[in-house]
């Protein structure tokens, strides 16, 4: 299994724009078949080092990742995390 994780900070963090990118992430799901599981999480502690959306979510192995990523149902979602947020990491592994 892959999993695959995303942190999003806002670069203007209103609720607005919280809903905007959490609801386009949780649009994603029973829309891309390689996906298998994801999960959406929002930041309660507000910390000076806390990120605001977490994307977690799970493949069967690296090709269904690598299938996701160029999906045309992902792509207008990467359009908008770049345009609401900066920074954003990221960390791919296998389990």
């Amino acid at each position: 299994m892959v999993k695959h994780i995303v942190m999003f900070k806002l670069k203007e963090k209103t609720a607005e724009n919280a809903d905007k990118l959490a609801n386009a992430l949780e649009g994603m799901q029973g829309k891309i078949e390689s996906l298998r599981f994801l999960e959406v999480g929002r930041d309660f502690k507000e910390s000076e080092r806390s990120f605001d959306i977490a994307l977690v979510t799970h493949f069967d192995d690296r090709k269904g990742l690598e299938t996701y990523a160029a999906h045309p149902v992902h792509q207008p979602v990467i359009a908008l995390a770049r345009e609401l947020c900066q920074p954003t990491v990221v960390v791919d592994y296998e389990i």
